[in-house]
């Protein structure tokens, strides 16, 4: 039992210092490698067949050092794509998706720091309606494994989208390892984005 026990912490601790050593060496990234590198994972995003086909798209509002998401916005409302935000039950940990109706909407921040829509103004969109899911991550691999950030917020909210709804993680090529460490609770994700490369679920 105790053996189980410390087998598990191993995890956790592997974990935290991939998160940490990712973050380590997307931070190490010149503002202009970073914008450089973020701006040819959206040029891949908008040029992929599951993006333009797509009717609804759950984004995400990117922290400091992440893939910048701020673009994808417009470039969903430009197209007529219904663009929807998550809103973080602080309590729960759970995501419900908001739309968003404008570029310039006012966005609040929740408990960890992404931008949201403020839920009493914004319109609830079931999740039955998203045809093409962003992901956010700290680490991943190239099967599809999926480091968050700790809070276990995506992990609940994957198996709630529809079978045919298309997960796609936009990472930079620091974030990708050879193998994460994946527990019962944690989600594949099906497809990832990088300034190189598509990388499709082994």
């Amino acid at each position: 039992m105790v053996q189980a026990g410390g087998s598990m912490e191993d995890v956790r601790m592997k974990k935290r210092e991939l998160r940490a050593a990712a973050q380590k060496r997307c931070e190490a990234l010149s503002e202009d490698e970073y914008r450089e590198r973020s701006e040819a994972i959206r040029q891949r995003l908008k040029e992929f067949a599951n993006f333009q086909e797509a009717k609804t798209v759950l984004l995400y509002a990117s922290l400091p050092w992440e893939p910048d998401t701020r673009q994808l916005l417009a470039d969903c409302l430009d197209t007529g794509k219904v663009a929807v935000l998550p809103v973080m039950n602080p309590k729960r940990f759970e995501l419900v998706p908001f739309k968003v109706e404008t570029v310039d909407q006012k966005l609040i921040p929740n408990a960890v720091g992404r931008l949201e829509p403020d839920p009493r103004t914004s319109k609830h969109v079931p999740l039955q309606y998203v045809d093409l899911a962003l992901i956010p991550g700290a680490v991943f691999d190239e099967r599809g494994g999926r480091l968050g950030h700790g809070q276990g917020t995506y992990d609940r909210l994957i198996p709630l989208l529809p079978q045919t709804t298309r997960k796609v993680a936009l990472a930079l090529e620091a974030q990708v390892v050879s193998q994460v460490p994946m527990e019962a609770h944690d989600r594949f994700i099906d497809i990832i984005i990088t300034e190189n490369r598509v990388i499709y679920k082994i």
